[in-house]
């Protein structure tokens, strides 16, 4: 199991580059987000907070997917067989992706599972939500989507 230390800060900030998320993972290709708002979630197999985000990753794909919305959710269970068990019995309508290398858990550093990252058009992190808090997180997440995907793609 993949360990993470509790009060530990995610090294990515609000401004930084999100790195490529097309090195070393497994699923299928990336999702073509160049231009596009999109929320990059880590989770696991063995977290209960992560299968709770799930459903509210759902709808927010589907309320605002037709507005420039990309949701990627990256595994960084060790066995294969849990993630895709995992993604079998859940299904989400968003794209599911595996690293398990976890070259890009380790080069995002991510700290506590679930975290995500919401990036502007620019590619750039804008916001980061550790930990899943059901509707708390839900609603700043619709709001910081609205915000973004309404921002002309030249701000910062």
């Amino acid at each position: 199991m993949l360990a993470f230390s509790g009060g530990v800060r995610a090294d990515l900030k609000p401004g930084d580059p999100f790195p490529t998320l097309a090195a070393g993972l497994a699923g299928g290709p990336p999702p073509a987000t160049e231009g596009k708002v999109v929320l990059v979630d880590f989770w696991a197999s063995w977290c209960a907070p992560c299968r709770m985000s799930f459903p509210t990753y759902a709808r927010l794909q589907a309320d605002y997917r037709a507005h420039g919305l990309i949701i990627v959710a990256v595994s960084v269970d060790e066995n294969p067989a849990a993630y895709a068990a995992f993604v079998k019995r859940l299904n989400p309508p968003f794209a599911v992706l595996h690293d398990q290398t976890r070259q890009l858990v380790h080069q995002v550093k991510v700290p506590v599972m679930p975290t995500c990252y919401l990036l502007g058009r620019d590619g750039r992190v804008r916001f980061v939500h550790q930990g899943f808090h059901g509707d708390d997180t839900e609603r700043a997440l619709r709001r910081e989507i609205v915000t973004l995907l309404t921002e002309n793609p030249r701000s910062p």
